[in-house]
């Protein structure tokens, strides 16, 4: 059984750095990546927000948020 993990990303040069680099090379066998472009998905804003996201690119693995790196803020999505 694979854990779950949500990519939130906003399609900015380094959320598409950020998910080449993870969600991508993440081992299939071990997790479910479901990534989210939140410019694409604006419904799904509040969903990270909800999760603990505070800036994209991040991750939601087991409802822990792992921020990789400063793209932008949820606020400035909005």
């Amino acid at each position: 059984m694979s854990t779950k993990a949500v990519f939130y990303h906003a399609g900015c040069p380094i959320c598409v750095d950020a998910e080449r680099q993870f969600a991508e090379s993440l081992d299939s066998t071990k997790f479910n990546v479901e990534v989210v472009h939140l410019g694409d998905a604006p419904g799904r804003l509040t969903e990270a927000e909800q999760a603990g996201v505070k800036s994209v690119p991040a991750f939601v693995i087991e409802g822990q948020p792992f921020h990789i790196n400063f793209g932008a803020s949820l606020e400035d999505l909005k």
